[in-house]
């Protein structure tokens, strides 16, 4: 059974704006994840006594916020995930960095940790695979961006397969 809380996308959000204002800063203030997220001071104090309740943060009013160890793992998760997918889209999908941005910003909090992990070892899989790598992402993007491939598949595939012989073989 898991100990780490559920947290809404809300709280997801704050969690990771107060890792990385206290990643630039040591400590963040209520002033400053109101700014990160846009949003006003009495949402930024109900999402603070939120995460204080389930130990994530350290707060009292009016006082620096700091993260509690359980509170950092948490956020370190929230951002995992984001960059995964963030990832995804760039490299793998070819998607523009700023939808990209959106996109993960939007899945991270929805998508089910084996379907992100997944995308993870893909990356991870077409990097190492000599019939992917980055000719096969390059070769996607081209896809996308002109309806067409760059080079004749027939031929990509001709070269990664072995050799034939040149009798026919007998059964």
């Amino acid at each position: 059974m898991s100990t780490t809380p559920q947290l809404s996308a809300s709280l997801e959000d704050y969690i990771e704006a107060i890792y990385h204002i206290i990643e630039d800063k040591q400590v963040a203030r209520g002033k400053d994840i109101s700014a990160r997220l846009q949003v006003s001071g009495p949402s930024v104090t109900e999402a603070l006594r939120a995460l204080s309740k389930k130990g994530l943060i350290n707060y009292a009013p009016y006082e620096v916020i700091t993260m509690t160890d359980q509170g950092r793992l948490v956020a370190e998760d929230v951002i995992r995930r984001h960059n995964a997918l963030k990832q995804f889209f760039t490299n793998v999908l070819a998607i523009d960095n700023e939808i990209a941005e959106e996109g993960a910003c939007k899945i991270e909090h929805t998508a089910p940790r084996e379907i992100i992990n997944r995308m993870i070892q893909f990356i991870k899989f077409l990097e190492v695979c000599p019939r992917g790598g980055e000719d096969l992402i390059q070769g996607f993007a081209d896809f996308c961006e002109k309806g067409e491939t760059k080079h004749s598949c027939r031929k990509c595939v001709a070269q990664c397969m072995p050799a034939q012989d040149s009798e026919p073989h007998s059964n």
